[in-house]
């Protein structure tokens, strides 16, 4: 049987909270946002945010795939 591909098509909030997160890392990538200095708390934060495990329950848009 052939595997059939399903589109995943964002609805308008998620393109919405796509356009802001692209907006907001061209922002941060700027060289004088870039050189400023960051609150070691701020980091701190979010250095025990990244390692914390993922969820195998973790929710996936619906239809989305990952084909080898």
């Amino acid at each position: 049987m052939a595997q059939q591909l399903q589109r995943w098509e964002p609805a308008t909030g998620e393109k919405l909270w796509l356009s802001m997160l692209i907006g907001a890392m061209e922002d941060v990538a700027r060289p004088e946002i870039r050189a400023l200095p960051c609150d070691q708390s701020v980091l701190a934060a979010l250095t025990m945010q990244l390692e914390r495990p993922v969820s195998p329950y973790a929710r996936h848009p619906q239809g989305s795939r990952f084909l080898n």
